[in-house]
């Protein structure tokens, strides 16, 4: 059985697939040709360089087509608001992000995993075929959370207002920066509120330093305190993590 952490890796796999190229059975990565002489000669074919050169672009399609970039803007944006500097570290906040992320696409994954992944493996259909079906999932999620108005800019410069009635009708390369754009708003949006807190607390204290005539002591170093204080009193990582998995629609 497939465990849903495998399942990243079939997202790469059915963007190559899209492709007529990929979508050939028996690929060969090196073909051998024997010269006049008896001497052989080594070449790597187009299709297995065209694949290790997508390999690159697995983080992109991690990041540009999953929860991941509202999730790790917040926790960005929160180590901002409190007035740390380096902790949590950038590797744990990546480290989040990632496993929050496979939590919250984990029904998506499943939904590849039944329709695309289980019946390629099974040779039940075509790398094409697992592709088209693989595809619909990620599109429907993407589209609940993908604003109108920006998937509607997004139309209009592409130069195809008319040519399409509705919104699933709208290919990736439409969607993707469409819902890329959705994400980043939202961030900002759940940043913001996060902010105002924290910033209340930066403004009183600052307010009680210049009335005592402290003005040389940085506020931040007397707020930090109350910030981190308020932060766990009201178990802040819980209500984080909740307000981002609800945010996608999970427990809804």
């Amino acid at each position: 059985m497939i465990t849903k952490h495998r399942i990243w890796g079939l997202l790469l796999a059915c963007l190559l697939c899209s492709t007529p190229v990929m979508a050939q059975q028996g690929i060969s990565a090196v073909t051998v040709s024997t010269n006049p002489d008896g001497t052989q000669d080594y070449s790597m074919t187009l299709q297995a360089l065209f694949i290790m050169t997508a390999l690159s672009l697995i983080p992109a399609f991690i990041m540009m087509m999953t929860s991941f970039t509202r999730i790790i803007v917040v926790l960005s944006i929160l180590r901002q608001a409190i007035g740390l500097q380096q902790s949590p570290s950038n590797q744990i906040l990546i480290g989040v992000s990632l496993f929050l992320s496979m939590f919250i696409m984990a029904p998506v994954f499943e939904q590849v995993n039944e329709r695309a992944l289980q019946p390629y493996l099974d040779e039940q259909m075509t790398s094409k075929e697992a592709f088209d079906q693989a595809k619909e999932p990620m599109r429907a999620f993407m589209l609940s959370q993908t604003r109108v108005k920006d998937l509607e800019t997004f139309v209009r410069i592409a130069g195809d207002e008319d040519k399409y009635d509705d919104p699933s009708q709208v290919p990736l390369t439409i969607l993707i920066p469409s819902f890329v754009t959705s994400e980043l708003k939202t961030a900002f949006q759940i940043g913001f509120m996060l902010f105002i807190p924290f910033l209340i607390i930066d403004l009183v204290v600052a307010s009680i330093l210049m009335a005592m005539g402290m003005m040389m002591l940085s506020p931040m170093i007397v707020s930090l305190p109350f910030k981190l204080m308020l932060f766990v009193l009201v178990d802040g990582w819980n209500l984080i993590f909740g307000t981002l998995a609800t945010s996608f629609g999970m427990g809804v």
